[in-house]
């Protein structure tokens, strides 16, 4: 510690033997670094806040039934591109800055300076400032209006020619995909029209698989009949033809028995013609059944044989049976022709299925297609008219621009504050170096580091008075130096108000 203050008495004493020389270069450097920064030119800045975002109320309603783009990256992708050569050069147009450029290069210059100059500042995800600096503060407010309005017609131009785009794409899209659905519903109604007998119907069910399950079914039922038919013949044969006596009387004599036979007469005879073997049946019974009602009611004689009914009734059952067994047998004949045929096509077109299957996805690849363009087209000129007549997309200039009236750079008084430490600082720097560069000893122990034998000092001994003196003179040209300094913050101050 001793050495370090020993140090700082050492460079302090050949500070003050320096004194004049450190307090010229402090006046100097900082009645010329004053100076300049009296005559540094102001700058004005002119700035504007810009607000984007979609409605919160329009944009959930049209959630899945309109195609909304990402408002956020969109805008900001426009907020990046903002300082693009062709905005820049649109700007300095209509600001007028491009009179001055002479050359391609002087314009470029221009614009790499500009876009230097500008500053794009964003505070939130929706919320962003412009602003822009310039000596003249007209100029400031026109950059940035200029931006402003670039940026909003940007925004509009970008998002209808986005959606013209869009709609031209899909436009030619759909028509393409039309196209091809009916290229290719004819051939698919064609290659139906040719094999539709080989392909599967509605049920997933082809012709010959059904004349197949119709032969099939034939087949049971026919063998299901002739059983039943053997049975018939069985009960026929155990059944006897003609009933006599009390037979007869018992199976149904008197007014009942004959009114049941006449409407068993009257029902087949609706049925039938005369000669139908039934009716001629129904017709020997009622002439039985009324004889032997006459013969009953006088009181005598034998009563005659009548036709047994249970066995009329089996040969009728009988007689429907064969004509069902004649039916079956020519529907299995027709269906296994049918089914014989269709078999043969199948074997001489193998294939047809999977081809059918091919082409039939294809077209469900197709349609299907064609259906979600058309859902998309529908889908965004609902998002379109949502963004022109509804506003869906806010973009609101919450501060618009301003000609500024007050500088906000230079700083001078922070800067003439900092050129008086720079003076008088450099000043006792430089006063203390020369004073270390005249090689002079200071102290018997600065003797000592010679390697020299010291044998005393002399000390040098002088009135007070005399010794206040140049201290005095020190003191007042700083005083005047900082009275300077005070009319410089005046002026500072001054200019800075009236600007």
């Amino acid at each position: 510690m001793d050495d370090v203050i020993a140090l700082g008495l050492r460079f302090a004493g050949g500070a003050w033997r320096k004194r004049w020389l450190g307090i010229t270069l402090a006046w100097l450097i900082c009645l010329i670094g004053w100076a300049g920064v009296m005559v540094l030119p102001p700058k004005y800045e002119s700035s504007a806040q810009l607000y984007v975002a979609a409605d919160p109320v329009l944009t959930p309603l049209l959630e899945g039934i309109a195609i909304n783009g990402n408002t956020r990256e969109e805008f900001s992708l426009l907020q990046r591109t903002l300082l693009s050569d062709p905005n820049l050069g649109t700007l300095l147009d209509k600001t007028g800055l491009g009179l001055n450029a002479e050359g391609p290069g002087a314009r470029e210059a221009m614009i790499r300076g500009l876009r230097s100059q500008i500053q794009i500042v964003p505070q939130t995800d929706n919320l962003f400032t412009i602003s822009y600096q310039s000596p003249d503060p007209k100029k400031a407010y026109e950059v940035v209006q200029g931006l402003v309005n670039i940026y909003v017609e940007r925004a509009s131009v970008r998002n209808q020619g986005d959606i013209d785009n869009a709609r031209s794409f899909l436009d030619s899209q759909i028509t393409y995909f039309h196209t091809q659905l009916k290229q290719l519903e004819q051939r698919r109604a064609s290659f139906q029209a040719k094999y539709l007998q080989l392909l599967p119907g509605v049920d997933g069910v082809s012709a010959y698989e059904q004349e197949q399950t119709k032969v099939r079914q034939l087949n049971g039922t026919l063998q299901d009949a002739i059983a039943e038919r053997e049975l018939i013949e069985k009960q026929l044969a155990t059944t006897t033809p003609l009933l006599t006596g009390a037979a007869a009387l018992s199976s149904g004599s008197g007014g009942a028995a004959l009114a049941t036979a006449e409407g068993r007469e009257a029902e087949l005879k609706q049925q039938y013609t005369d000669a139908y073997p039934g009716v001629v049946a129904a017709e020997r019974k009622v002439e039985a059944l009324k004889k032997m009602s006459r013969g009953g009611s006088s009181g005598g004689g034998a009563m005659p044989a009548i036709a047994n009914p249970v066995y009329e009734q089996l040969r009728l059952q009988l007689l429907k049976i064969d004509t069902t067994l004649f039916s079956l047998r020519r529907q299995i004949k027709a269906s296994t022709a049918e089914r014989d045929r269709l078999a043969a096509l199948a074997r001489s077109q193998p294939g047809i299925a999977a081809r059918y299957i091919n082409l039939d996805r294809n077209y469900t690849v197709l349609q299907t297609e064609y259906h979600n363009l058309i859902e998309r087209r529908e889908a965004m000129r609902i998002g379109a008219a949502a963004n022109v007549d509804a506003n869906r997309i806010q973009l609101q200039v919450v501060n618009p621009p301003q000609v500024p009236r007050l500088p906000i750079a230079p700083n001078r008084p922070l800067l003439l504050v900092a050129v008086l430490f720079l003076g008088v600082g450099a000043g006792v720097a430089v006063a203390a170096l020369l004073a270390e560069l005249e090689g002079r000893y200071e102290t018997l122990d600065d003797l000592k580091k010679l390697g020299l034998p010291v044998i005393g000092g002399i000390s040098d001994v002088r009135r007070r008075a005399g010794n206040l003196g140049p201290a005095l003179r020190v003191a007042a040209a700083m005083a005047l130096l900082f009275v300077i300094f005070g009319g410089f913050m005046v002026g500072s101050v001054i200019m800075q108000r009236f600007a």
